[in-house]
């Protein structure tokens, strides 16, 4: 499980040092791909793979379903950290993530997001305030 909020740096060959609290619970190989709200996801290989294994049951007869599949998987970049523990942030994966020198990134429970810092704060701005106001069930059971 993966949780917290590091503040790294994109060097000047668009590679991410993987901050060693989430490296050491990776299984070596990771995913990188498109995540919800413009962030980046990253999967320990065998959470990708339990997610792909998922993805081939889903309806292919419905256009959104295939959408969603294809955009997720074709996005998704196999990455093995360096000695360093840098991984490359394909360009294409930047762009779509608005992603520049400055980020965060957080611990999500299965994954690791990358975010902008910009969309980071505004996202957290909105979030903040809904949560501290939350007065209904959210998760049924849990929250």
């Amino acid at each position: 499980m993966f949780s917290g909020t590091t503040t790294p740096k994109l060097d000047e060959k668009g590679r991410l040092v993987i901050p060693s609290k989430f490296r050491e619970l990776s299984d070596g190989a990771l995913y990188i791909t498109k995540g919800q709200d413009r962030c980046l996801s990253i999967y320990t290989a065998s959470e990708f793979t339990r997610i792909a294994e998922q993805l081939q049951g889903a309806r292919v007869t419905t256009k959104s379903a295939r959408e969603f599949v294809r955009n997720f998987m074709a996005s998704a970049e196999l990455q093995v950290p360096d000695r360093q523990g840098r991984i490359s942030v394909p360009n294409h994966l930047r762009l779509y993530a608005s992603l520049e020198r400055d980020l965060v990134v957080i611990g999500n429970n299965n994954k690791v997001e990358i975010w902008s810092v910009a969309l980071w704060e505004s996202n957290q701005a909105e979030q903040d305030e809904l949560f501290a106001n939350r007065d209904e069930e959210v998760i049924p059971g849990i929250f």
